[in-house]
C-alpha cells in the first residue's frame, strides 16, 4: 500500500441498496477511490484477485459463501488487502472482531460510524498517526470462526519426490511394515511426514476419515458398502480398490454408524 496515494477500495454485499449506500456515504472521503462493487462472495473474491485494492468493506450474512469465506481466499494472496466488516453479528462474533479485524461497522451504516473506521484505517495505510494502530490477526479471527487459512494436504513419495495429495483422493490410510501406506485410485504410496496412524488421525480431524481398527483409517466418502460380520465387528469394501475388505473393530461399529448418519 501507498502513503502517498488514495485508499482503493472494493465493496462486497449481496443487496445492492446497500453498496450504493455505502458508495453514497464513501464519497465524503476525498483519499477513498471506491474501485469495484460485487455482488455476491464469488464475484467479490474475482475483482479482489484482479484489482488489488487496499482495502475491502465485507458484509458477513451473504447467501452460498459467506463473507469469512471472501476473508479465507483473500488471506491468502500475496497482498492481502485492509478489511473491514459490515454486519449485524451476534456479541460472540463481535468480540473476535474486537480483538482479531481491522474493524467493524454494526448495519444500518451511519455517516459518524464509518468516518471512526476510516481514520483507523487511515492510520494503518498512511502510518502517520501518533496512537499505535496494530494490523489485526485475520487468521486468528477465521480459526475463532472455525476457517483456518491453513492448506491440509498428505504427502507421500512418488518416484524420488514428495507428493502432495488432497484428503478427498485418499482412499485407505494403512499401516504396513510399521509404515503407512496411503492408498489412492493412481496407486499405494508410503506416507512421508505422519511417522504414527495417531499422528495422521489427529492431522485429519474434521475431514470425512475413520479409524476402523488400529491399523487402518478409511475416506468415509469412499465406502462403496459395508456388512455385519462375526463377533459385532463389521466389514467394509472401498470403492477404487479391489479386493479390498476393511474391519471394523467391535467398539467402534456405533461411531461408524453414527457418522454414517445411521444411527
Amino acid at each position: 500500500m501507498s502513503n502517498q496515494q488514495n485508499i482503493r477500495c472494493i465493496l462486497v454485499d449481496d443487496e445492492a441498496p446497500a453498496l450504493d449506500e455505502l458508495t453514497f456515504l464513501l464519497s465524503d472521503f476525498n483519499d477513498i477511490d471506491v474501485i469495484g462493487t460485487a455482488t455476491s462472495a464469488t464475484k467479490g473474491i474475482k475483482l479482489i484477485e484482479e484489482k488489488e485494492p487496499d482495502l475491502v468493506f465485507l458484509d458477513i450474512q451473504m447467501p452460498g459463501k459467506n463473507g469469512f469465506h471472501v476473508l479465507q481466499e483473500i488471506m491468502q494472496l500475496p497482498n492481502p488487502p485492509l478489511v473491514v466488516f459490515a454486519t449485524a453479528y451476534d456479541e460472540y462474533a463481535l468480540q473476535a472482531f474486537e480483538e482479531n479485524a481491522v474493524d467493524y461497522i454494526l448495519k444500518p451504516l451511519s455517516s459518524e460510524r464509518l468516518e471512526k473506521s476510516i481514520k483507523r484505517i487511515r492510520c494503518l495505510v498512511y502510518a502517520n498517526c501518533e496512537e499505535k494502530v496494530d494490523l489485526p490477526d485475520m487468521n486468528a479471527l477465521l480459526d475463532t470462526m472455525g476457517l483456518g487459512t491453513k492448506v491440509l494436504r498428505i504427502s507421500v513419495e512418488a518416484s524420488g519426490r514428495i507428493l502432495l495429495l488432497e484428503p478427498s483422493d485418499v482412499i485407505l490410510c494403512r499401516v504396513e511394515e510399521r509404515k503407512i501406506m496411503i492408498y489412492t485410485q493412481k496407486g499405494i504410496f508410503p506416507c512421508y511426514g505422519d511417522k504414527t496412524l495417531d499422528k495422521l488421525e489427529e492431522r485429519l480431524q474434521g475431514q470425512p476419515f475413520f479409524r476402523t481398527n488400529r491399523g487402518e483409517m478409511v475416506n468415509l466418502t469412499h465406502v462403496r458398502d459395508f456388512a455385519p460380520w462375526f463377533n459385532g465387528k463389521y466389514v467394509v469394501t472401498m470403492k477404487h480398490i479391489d479386493e479390498q475388505e476393511i474391519i471394523i473393530s467391535k467398539g467402534r461399529v456405533k461411531d461408524f454408524r453414527q457418522r454414517l448418519g445411521l444411527a
